[in-house]
């Protein structure tokens, strides 16, 4: 399913080598792991203002059904201090109500709270933290994120071992 919804990857500016390691595992046709990328659509040029950087991200979730967020002491920081173009799009994902797996760069496999920015916890926001592997990435894609929005859970969650065992992981 997840192959089906746009999939907006937002992450800290310190975090861009593990999103161009999630479009080598797309392109990877040994690894089964495939999202159309918001990112291309409403491209930005790094010379644009600020103000259309913003409108730009804000036009890319616009066209995405789900989020996965790259999870990490970087990207908690920058989620959370209200300036930074990571934290409007924390700020974007809440007014959006779209769900976010939380991707945790250090392979942890449960609920890490020094990487969800601030703004999710603070709103109790329901969230998958899953480790950064792409089987179950696309695990909480295809069965997270479409039972989201019917959901009346909240706060952040995780994964059992069990669920990551049949996955062979």
């Amino acid at each position: 399913m997840s192959y089906r919804n746009k999939t907006y990857v937002a992450f800290a500016s310190e975090d861009i080598g593990k999103y161009r390691l999630m479009e080598a595992w797309r392109e990877n046709a040994n690894i089964d792991f495939d999202f159309y990328d918001a990112h291309d659509l409403y491209i930005s040029r790094d010379t644009s203002k600020p103000e259309t950087i913003k409108r730009n991200l804000r036009e890319r979730m616009k066209n995405a059904k789900q989020v996965v967020l790259l999870g990490s002491s970087s990207g908690k920081k920058k989620g959370g201090d209200g300036a930074s173009f990571l934290a409007h799009e924390v700020k974007v994902m809440l007014e959006f109500n779209l769900p976010v797996v939380v991707a945790n760069l250090d392979g942890d496999r449960t609920v890490d709270r020094n990487f969800i920015p601030a703004p999710l916890l603070n709103a109790d926001y329901y969230t998958v933290s899953v480790s950064f592997q792409p089987k179950i990435i696309k695990h909480a894609l295809d069965n997270y994120a479409p039972q989201f929005a019917a959901s009346s859970k909240s706060g952040p969650h995780q994964y059992s071992s069990e669920t990551y065992a049949t996955l062979g992981l």
